[in-house]
């Protein structure tokens, strides 16, 4: 299961002025554990079975949509964890705060976002082969009334050279490339550009969203950002470029210079496979799709909705005493949210329920979504109930689960096999889900302990785990305001 811890997370930049320089810019570097603390590198690693990845909560990064986890760099690291054969759990950092310094205390292994490779940065950490190559671009606002107006008159308007931003206003986040670039770009013009620091947990997406409305003049962001966000909001002029190619890719310890290598093996591999730009261009070129998920209400950027079911969700969840992002983990798992769906065994609706279980509940009508979620709560509700002999509310919970995707007698059949080989039947992980899985090989569902027979065991863990796992995104991204530092 992926496990998503969170943290602080720190971003830090630095000033290329010194004494002489007539423009004087606060050093913000706070990097305070700039070499590793531990040593773990890929042997330890495949040792543990889990790779730790710091992420932060992104709109192209890392973010929730209609129920489901999604993001650029998640894709990614779904399938470099199965590439090294391990579990992956995300560390979720939700400030612009110490990124190199919980990567080098040894919180996570990799930090994997979106980052700007620079000399300085270097310093501290090892970077793997870069992922793709951007620039960053002014992001400024046209006239209003820019519809009626003629190209050259529009481009009138608009700062079309960088020299040109002498004496202008440029919003950014202070511990972010875009601060490093604009002071850098202050020497090279040779002129003063007055920076005005955005607070950290403001995202790239939520500053340029500010340009729009007329609550800033500009802000600096990576084009493949700006261009995104000017695809759905054509106010926007992106086209001003202040910075060279720069290389984004994601860090490692100095010290892991074997999983430094298996990675960039695995860039390698990846630039041969057609998913890789797939991936690529779902995210960062796809604006249709960008367009039509930054406007829907289930798109974790614009609140706290998970589906059209939420009010109901809530209510039954709080009448059972349940996290309603739990029974809406449930519900995806089950249906997706698709209140027609049936199973090739006859279970119907969201929560799919069989037919004569919906009888038993008193549900007469399975599409009926309100009808639908009671039945599975109240069903749910009675499987907790059955296992009030587990005295640890997380692990009852999974025996609660288990017992709905392939029923409470198969669960107890485990406990039983459990006990009977010094496991402990009142603990899930590793001890009754192991026998769960074993029910599947006739040495042990002939067993005489055995009562109701073989199950295919790998369905009910899968179906507990990634249930969890989903809920563990569903608890943290939905109280996670920041996005994309670069």
């Amino acid at each position: 299961m992926e496990k998503i811890y969170f943290l602080s997370f720190l971003f830090f930049i630095f000033s290329c002025s010194s004494d002489n320089d007539p423009i004087e810019v606060e050093v913000t570097d706070k990097v305070t554990i700039s070499a590793p603390q531990l040593e773990r590198d890929l042997p330890e690693l495949k040792e543990s079975g889990v790779m730790k990845a710091i992420m932060v909560y992104s709109g192209t990064s890392y973010f929730l949509y209609r129920g489901q986890p999604m993001g650029y760099e998640y894709e990614l690291l779904q399938r470099l964890a199965s590439h090294l054969g391990l579990k992956l759990e995300v560390v979720i950092a939700h400030n612009i705060n110490d990124v190199i310094n919980l990567l080098n205390k040894g919180e996570g292994d990799i930090i994997a976002h979106g980052l700007t490779v620079t000399q300085r940065r270097q310093q501290f950490v090892n970077f793997m082969d870069y992922l793709y190559l951007t620039r960053q671009v002014l992001v400024q606002r046209k006239p209003d009334n820019w519809r009626q107006m003629k190209l050259h008159e529009i481009e009138k308007e608009l700062i079309s050279d960088p020299i040109e931003l002498i004496g202008q206003t440029v919003s950014v986040r202070r511990n972010s490339a875009y601060y490093s670039r604009l002071v850098n770009l202050q020497q090279e013009i040779g002129g003063k550009i007055n920076i005005d620091t955005i607070p950290g947990n403001f995202s790239t997406q939520k500053v340029i969203k500010m340009v729009v409305d007329g609550e800033i003049d500009f802000t600096v962001s990576d084009n493949n950002i700006a261009e995104l966000n000017s695809s759905y909001y054509p106010i926007l002029d992106v086209e001003t470029p202040v910075s060279f190619s720069q290389r984004v890719s994601w860090a490692v310890r100095k010290n892991s210079p074997l999983f430094l290598e298996a990675l960039n093996k695995w860039v390698e591999e990846m630039r041969d496979d057609v998913d890789y730009y797939v991936i690529y261009n779902k995210y960062f070129k796809n604006t249709r799709y960008f367009r039509q998920r930054v406007s829907s209400d289930f798109y974790s950027g614009n609140g706290h909705k998970i589906s059209q079911y939420d009010s109901i969700v809530k209510h039954h969840a709080d009448r059972i005493g349940w996290d309603w992002k739990l029974l809406s983990s449930v519900i995806y798992q089950e249906s997706r949210f698709e209140s027609s769906e049936e199973s090739w065994a006859g279970a119907r609706g969201l929560m799919q329920l069989m037919p004569a279980t919906a009888r038993e509940l008193g549900v007469s009508d399975v599409t009926d979504p309100a009808q639908n979620i009671r039945g599975g709560t109240s069903y749910l509700h009675q499987l907790w109930n059955r296992w009030e002999e587990i005295p640890d509310s997380t692990q009852r919970i999974k025996f609660a689960l288990a017992s709905y995707n392939c029923g409470y007698s198969h669960v107890v059949d485990a406990t039983r096999l459990a006990d009977k080989y010094d496991a402990n039947p009142k603990v899930w992980d590793e001890n009754v889900e192991t026998y769960v899985l074993n029910l599947m090989y006739p040495e042990y569902y002939n067993d005489d302990l055995v009562r109701y027979g073989y199950v295919m065991g790998e369905e009910p863990v899968n179906y507990v785990e990634q249930i969890l796992e989903r809920y563990d995104h569903y608890a943290q991204i939905l109280s996670e305001e920041s996005e994309e530092e670069t």
